[in-house]
């Protein structure tokens, strides 16, 4: 047997499975996504075994893109936990085959409470799914384990499903990467989207600004001490009208000028590009990378366009926004 000739075949049984399950889905899965949209309670998940794993997954996925949702353990829920479960709840039950003991042991106390089940299943008769509201039927007739006995698709296929509904809802609730960010604040994305450019930006008397009749040697030290690389060029209100960055300079030298002879509106970018302070950081990360040269310095200005700071890169990589391998 070659090795890597097995994990193919293998990846191809269950992008073949996976496909085929395309067919099984059927109205039953409308009504179980509407329910689940206009349920005013959370959404319980729940299975044992493998089928636990992948509820976990689950769970957390309806949760993390809007659809408030629980985990729980069968046999915790005999033993105590299912006072979790209320009448405005649903109960999203997985189980390959439906007849899991444990599983099926929770569903008089469910039915006591109130709350709705639903079921997925691969098996359309099974226990589980003749007492279930809505019943989401996967056929399988084949695990990718070679014995037929580890359940390798089956979870694969419950998993996917249980993805696809919880995208589908998050698309209905309109959730989108600012709510996204809301519920990961600790997430590198959550970062990106709730920390503003003012969070991290070079202000005060780190923000080298330099005004525009000032000379070529002010502008030097300006740079030079501020270790940015740049300085902003202001006119007398503080108004942003130019950027300057060492490369100006070389780049004058290179030409053979006599730096102290030059102003710096010879040499300035009269139309640099900035971003707000009350910008999102991800956005300022955006501006700084969709360019067919990326730029690693950019001014910041007020809502009246006033220069207040200055972002180099190496701020948002302190910040841990970015990683150093991406400025290489």
């Amino acid at each position: 047997m070659k090795i890597t000739n097995e994990i193919k075949r293998i990846l191809a049984f269950q992008a073949r499975s996976l496909l085929k399950a395309r067919g099984s889905i059927n109205n039953s899965f409308k009504l179980a996504v509407e329910a689940i949209f206009r349920c005013p309670g959370k959404i319980v998940v729940t299975g044992i075994g493998k089928s636990g794993l992948v509820a976990q997954k689950v769970a957390s996925t309806l949760t993390s893109t809007g659809t408030p949702a629980i985990y729980l353990h069968p046999i915790e829920g005999l033993h105590g936990n299912l006072g979790v479960i209320q009448k405005s709840d649903i109960v999203l039950a997985i189980g390959k085959s439906g007849e899991s003991e444990e599983l099926l042991s929770l569903l008089p106390a469910i039915r006591k409470i109130g709350a709705k089940v639903i079921s997925l299943t691969a098996t359309r008769d099974s226990s589980l799914a003749q007492q279930s509201s809505i019943v989401l039927h996967v056929p399988l007739k084949k695990e990718a384990c070679p014995l037929n006995l580890a359940p390798t698709t089956s979870s694969t296929l419950a998993l996917v499903v249980g993805d696809a509904i919880a995208l589908t809802l998050m698309k209905m609730r309109g959730f989108d990467a600012d709510s996204f960010a809301l519920y990961h604040p600790g997430g590198l994305l959550g970062k990106k989207l709730l920390l503003k450019v003012s969070d991290i930006m070079r202000s005060g008397k780190r923000n080298p600004v330099v005004s525009l009749h000032a000379s070529m040697d002010q502008l030097l030290v300006e740079i030079t001490q501020k270790w940015t690389g740049a300085a902003s060029i202001v006119d007398h209100k503080g108004h942003l009208v130019g950027l300057v960055t060492d490369y100006d300079i070389r780049n004058a030298f290179a030409k053979g000028e006599l730096i102290s002879s030059l102003k710096i509106k010879d040499i300035m970018n009269p139309h640099p590009t900035a971003v707000f302070s009350d910008d999102t950081v991800m956005k300022a990360l955006q501006t700084m990378e969709r360019r067919p040269k990326p730029l690693t310095v950019l001014p910041v200005i007020d809502r009246k366009k006033r220069a207040v700071g200055m972002l180099h890169l190496h701020d948002f990589v302190q910040k841990g926004l970015v990683s150093n391998a991406s400025q290489q």
